[in-house]
Formats: C-alpha cells, structure tokens, sequence
C-alpha cells in the first residue's frame, strides 16, 4: 500500500537533527516544530494534541519524536474503530527507538525499517503476523496487490489460531516466510492475475502483471480498461499500467485514465497498432486485443520502470527567500521526485539536501537559456527535471526563459513535456512581511538592471509609476558595474514623492544574517545598498508607528485618498 508523504511532528530543539536525518530517508516530509521551542523547522505549530490528530484524520503519516505514550494517549480518542489509518510511529528524540503504533495494515512497519536503517537502529515490530511469519500477508510487497483487507484479516486470525496453508501461484517473496504450509490445507494463499470471487478460505494476492496498451481516441478510457479486463476474466487489480504511443504523449485524456485507474502512463515508440504497441512493450507477454484496447499479461510482476518510458517533466520553481519554512509544500514534494535539478550554483544549494541518484546541473547565473534549453532536453528523455528560481520563477527568474526557449522550440519532443511553474515566496513579498505591509495596496515591480533592456526604459517606467503614486519595490538596485543607477533612479522617485516617505531595505531575507531597515527617500543614499537588498519605496499613504520591540511596522492602507468614515 502506499503511503502518501509523512509528516515529521518535533516537541523540542534537540530533536531537530534527528528529524533532518529521518527527512533524508522521506526527502518530500515537512518537519513540523513547536513554535516558540525549535528554530529551522520546516514549518511550526501551535499545540501538539490538535496538530497530531488532524494530521490522523488527513490520512497524514505521522512520525513523532517523542514518547510513545504521548502518541497513544493524544490519538486516543480517534481510535474507536480499528479500519483503515494512517501509518503512526514513535522515535525516540535521540533515535536510538523506532516503534510503530499504527497502520500495521499500511506499512507502518515498512516505514519503521526505512527509518530504522536510515538511524542505524533495529526497528520495535510488534505486528504479531509479521513476527510469527516474518511477512505482513496484508501489505505485500511492491509489484502485488491484496484483493480483500476485510477478508484478509480473518484470514490471518485463522493462521495466528493454529490452521494451516497451502500456497497456489508463484511469490518468491512468500517463500521466505515461515507460514504453516500443508498441500492439504483447507485454507490457501492465491496468487494470480485472473479475476476470482472472493472466499473467507483464500487470501487473493494478485501480481500486477498486466500492462493495456490503450489510445487516446478511446471514449471513457478507464472504463474501456475496466470492460475489457473483466471481459477477459482479468482482476483489476493486476493492472500494473498502460501503454500508449509517443504521439499521444500530451494527451490530457490518457494521463487522466490513468490517475482514475492508479496506475502510471508509460510509452513506447509509434506502432501500427495497439496490438503491436503490447507486445513491443513486453514481448514475454499474452496478448488479447480488442474493446479498443490491448492487454499483455506477463507471468510475473512488471518492472514498469523498463517498459518504454515515461512523460518526461519540467518543473520550473521558486525555493522562497531562503528559509525552509517559506518554501511551499509543492516545491518539496517537487524536489523529492526529481531526477535531474538545473540552475544556478547557489540556488541549486540552497535546494539541497538531494539523494545520491539525484543529479545536479550547476551553471552561472548569466546563463539562463543554455540552463532552459538543456532542461528540456533532458526531460524530452523521460526524466523528471527541475529548474531552481529562488524567489518565485516569474518574478525576474526562470519561469520567463524557460517559456522563451519552448516558444522558440519546433522540438515536438520538448512540446509533450509536462511543464508546470511552481511558485514561490517573491523577496519583495517577504520583505514587505517582515517588515509589516509596505506593499497593501497597489504596487509596482521594477528591475533596476539593464542587461536585458535600455536604461531608458527603465527610467521612462520609474517616472510614470512614481508619478501614479504606486509603492515600488526594486530589484537589483546596484552593482559594482552599475554604481550610479540607484542615485538616478532616487532623483526620478524624488520629483513624485515627498523626502518622508517610508523606505524598507531588506537585505537577505529569510537567510542566516539577513537585516531589515526602515528609513526615508530623504534619507536613503545608494551606499546603503547592494545587489542582495530589496529595496521598497512608500506611496503617498504608506504609514509607519512604533512595534512593541523597538522597531518599526511599515504598511500602505487598502484606502486611497480620504479615509473612508473620516
């Protein structure tokens, strides 16, 4: 069964770099910290008893760095029914301990030996089918699927109660457990893809040995699939994937019968037919055409990773400012599923930690569309590929040149690649919230840097947002190779704003060392800036009063003009 992404739940600051060496074993889990206890958590929470049970009732692993008696006592009051759950475990915060607590019945205890292996630590298993038979037969291994949980568990109740087995199939994987075989025991252990009713006496292991080649001008694809298997007396549940040609790669219908049925998409070089396309796939296989679809049926499980490959993918992302809390839980899971993370060297690190099967492409920053190209070349193979922004992609990032190289592009390869932009924490959007809401009404976003457009422009657009009264926000303020732009730019807000108004200079935001400063346009001198400086200039209404801890909260009311009720 698999398990959706867990969450990494921690009481205190000492248990922080063990979950970060459990978070290398589930690189996509968020680690959750009590807030006003751990700093550099992925994200925070504010009471230990709510968070662990809504978690629970998400469906959400749980993986707890604490007592297992806290763990028991907080979901208590959830457990009155025993169905299905998500997978509960305990560590010790030292992860000397892993014991899981719950999801004995969706591998809880696979994630317990992961996590066991990546502590160097032996695992607590309690399930008592898995002790006495040294395999849980309700969660079996990868490349077979149970028929009926329900079934199942009486089934396994009656082996645990001294009845004996006799094994119908090949499962290599049942040859190592210690179950109590008898050739002529009533109850049996079926393994096999063809569709069988249910019986309180079997337990129905099916392979997922079955790949249907289909096409996208199939109506109601998944339906289809489903007809055509019962029709030729195949379980569902063996179906390992479909096929479909190159061609049809981008097509939304195939990847949505496949969501619907659960299984992935692969596929294979043009063919005559969908007969041929099956057994191109897998030439071991049975084939059996027809209802406008083709199935291979292999005598073992499938190795789908072999069978052709898959739609490649370009993500385009944005890591946030700098700080793991601020990155979104989507660039993560992003990050966990890629093959290949492009971009430049720093960004690229800040992405990281990445497993060893992870490759990383590190380029300059002034090389953005060899970056972008090389990207879709590498995904029009079949990989998963990533191209790091930090900030937001589209905020003067990636997403902009990765667009330019696809439009230019006549590669329908790199046409039928899965984009999508993943966004991210812009630097002037976390400026602004450090420093309170500069930014509240309406505002303008500007580069300063004129390497890819005249200094002209730049100007012309500085006079005439200025002059409509919007609050800006910088970036790229000044550079060593342009030391005097900042200063004329100032001149030009200078004739549309009065010296007071409010101006924020964040500099490294959300990284170790970052300041915030509030000052004025009157006061501002380019000396105070560099390249790593957001720089966000007032409007006409932007306010500053005193915080309570000495500094100063910045915002621009939503109301323009005269206050409304005044």
């Amino acid at each position: 069964m698999t398990q959706s992404t867990p969450a990494i739940v921690i009481l205190g600051q000492g248990s922080l770099a063990t979950a970060r060496r459990i978070q290398q074993v589930f690189p996509a889990a968020q680690i959750h910290g009590l807030a006003g206890r751990v700093e550099g958590a992925d994200c925070t929470y504010q009471e230990f008893g709510a968070t662990l049970r809504a978690l629970y009732q998400q469906d959400t692993p749980i993986i707890a760095l604490c007592a297992a008696g806290i763990v028991i006592r907080t979901l208590a009051p959830l457990l009155l029914e025993k169905g299905a759950e998500p997978a509960v475990l305990a560590v010790a915060e030292d992860g000397s301990a892993v014991v899981p607590l719950l999801g004995g019945l969706g591998g809880v205890n696979v994630m317990a030996r992961e996590i066991a292996a990546g502590l160097q630590v032996a695992a607590a298993i309690t399930t008592s089918g898995e002790l006495r038979f040294g395999t849980c037969l309700l969660n079996p291994p990868s490349g077979y699927a149970l028929g009926d949980l329900e079934l199942g568990k009486r089934f396994v109740s009656d082996l645990l109660a001294g009845h004996n087995v006799r094994i119908e199939g090949a499962a290599p994987w049942l040859d190592q457990a210690q179950l109590p075989e008898d050739p002529q025991a009533q109850r049996s252990i079926h393994v096999g893809s063809a569709a069988r009713e249910a019986s309180a006496s079997e337990l129905l292991i099916y392979p997922r040995s079955v790949a249907v080649a289909v096409s996208a001008d199939t109506a109601d694809l998944a339906s289809a699939v489903r007809s055509a298997l019962q029709q030729a007396q195949i379980a569902g549940q063996s179906l390992a994937c479909l096929l479909a040609s190159e061609t049809q790669m981008a097509s939304p219908l195939l990847r949505e019968a496949a969501l619907e049925l659960g299984v992935p998409l692969r596929f294979v070089a043009a063919q005559r037919d969908l007969e041929t396309l099956a057994r191109v796939a897998v030439p071991a296989a049975t084939v059996v055409a027809g209802h406008g679809v083709a199935i291979a049926v292999a005598e073992q499980p499938l190795d789908v990773s072999s069978l052709g490959r898959p739609r490649g993918r370009l993500a385009v992302i944005g890591l946030g400012p700098g700080a793991a809390e601020l990155m979104v839980p989507a660039v993560k899971a992003e990050l966990a599923r890629a093959t290949d993370v492009l971009g430049y060297e720093t960004y690229v690190r800040m992405a990281g930690p990445f497993r060893d099967d992870q490759v990383q492409h590190c380029t300059d920053n002034r090389e953005e569309m060899q970056r972008a190209r090389h990207a879709f070349r590498l995904a029009a193979e079949g990989r998963s590929v990533i191209v790091v922004s930090s900030g937001d992609p589209g905020v003067f990032a990636m997403a902009a040149a990765v667009l330019e190289a696809l439009h230019e592009s006549t590669d329908p390869a790199w046409h039928s690649v899965d984009l999508e932009i993943l966004p991210g924490v812009s630097a002037s959007l976390a400026t602004a919230a450090q420093a309170g809401a500069p930014l509240g009404h309406d505002f303008c976003v500007m580069s300063l840097s004129d390497n890819l457009k005249p200094w002209s422009i730049i100007e012309k657009r500085l006079d005439l947002a200025a002059e409509a009264d919007l609050a800006l926000a910088f970036y790229n303020p000044i550079s060593r190779a342009r030391p005097w732009q900042l200063g004329r730019a100032l001149e030009i807000v200078a004739q549309h704003r009065t010296p007071e108004t409010p101006v924020v200079l964040g500099r490294d935001i959300g990284r170790p060392g970052q300041t915030l400063r509030t000052t004025t346009l009157g006061a501002l001198t380019p000396e105070q800036v560099d390249m790593r400086t957001m720089v966000l200039i007032g409007s006409s209404t932007t306010c500053t009063f005193p915080r309570g801890d000495g500094g100063v909260w910045v915002y621009t009311p939503r109301w323009y003009g005269e206050k409304p009720g005044a």
